[in-house]
C-alpha cells in the first residue's frame, strides 16, 4: 500500500499520536477528501478545518503547507483504489471484475483530477518520484486485472495494458468540462468495455 508520505500515525519524535490527535487527523483527511471532491483543489482549508470541528492551526500542526493535505487525500483515496483492484482478483466474473475497477478509477479520476494536476507539478519541480510510485502501484494492478481477463477469455487477447488506462484517462479528460460529465464518461466507458470484450 502506498505510504502517506511522511505524515503517519506517529509523531515527529517517533511516539504514537494521543488518541484525540489522531482522531482529528483522521477527521481532518477525511473531511478534506468531501471538500476537495467537492470544490477542488482550491477548496478553503478553514473550512475544512471547521467540518473537521477543530481550529485551523490544528490543521496547519498536521499539514503544514495545502500540498501537504492534498498529497495524504490523494495518496489514502490511491491506495483504497489499489485494494479495491487487489481484492477484484478473486471475483468469479473476471469480466465484471475489470469493468468494476475501471469504472472506479475513471470515477477517482474525475473526482480528483486537479489534485492529481497539483501533486505532480510539486513533483516534477521538486523531483519527487511520489507520482511514478502511484502511477506503478496502479498499472500493477490494472495490468493484474487485465491479464487475469485474457487468459479466462473474456476479453480480446491482443489487449494492451497501457492503452487500456490511457483510455480511461482520455475519457476522464474528454468530459470533464461538460455539464453531464459523469453520465458521459459511464457511455465512453461502457463503449471502452464493449471493444475489450471477447465476442
Amino acid at each position: 500500500m502506498i505510504a502517506l508520505t511522511g505524515h503517519d500515525s506517529r509523531s515527529r519524535a517517533g511516539r504514537p499520536k494521543r488518541a484525540d490527535a489522531r482522531r482529528n487527523y483522521e477527521q481532518l483527511v477525511e473531511q478534506a477528501r468531501i471538500a476537495f471532491a467537492e470544490f477542488g483543489v482550491d477548496a478553503p482549508l478553514d473550512e475544512i478545518a471547521r467540518r473537521a470541528g477543530v481550529a485551523s492551526g490544528t490543521l496547519y500542526r498536521h499539514f503544514p503547507t495545502r500540498l501537504d493535505l492534498i498529497e495524504v487525500v490523494l495518496a489514502k483515496q490511491i491506495a483504497e483504489l489499489v485494494d479495491l483492484g487487489r481484492g477484484l482478483l478473486t471475483v468469479q466474473d473476471e469480466f465484471d471484475g475489470l469493468s468494476t475497477w475501471l469504472r472506479a478509477t475513471l470515477t477517482h479520476a474525475l473526482t480528483y483530477r486537479g489534485l492529481a494536476a497539483a501533486v505532480m507539478n510539486s513533483a516534477l519541480g521538486n523531483g519527487n518520484d511520489l507520482v511514478s510510485t502511484w502511477h506503478a502501484e496502479i498499472f500493477e494492478v490494472g495490468a493484474a486485472l487485465l491479464a487475469r481477463a485474457r487468459e479466462s477469455g473474456v476479453v480480446v487477447a491482443d489487449v494492451d495494458d497501457a492503452d487500456v488506462l490511457k483510455m480511461v484517462g482520455a475519457i476522464a479528460w474528454a468530459v470533464r468540462d461538460t455539464p453531464d460529465s459523469s453520465a458521459q464518461a459511464d457511455r465512453l466507458l461502457a463503449l471502452l468495455m464493449n471493444g475489450l470484450r471477447h465476442a
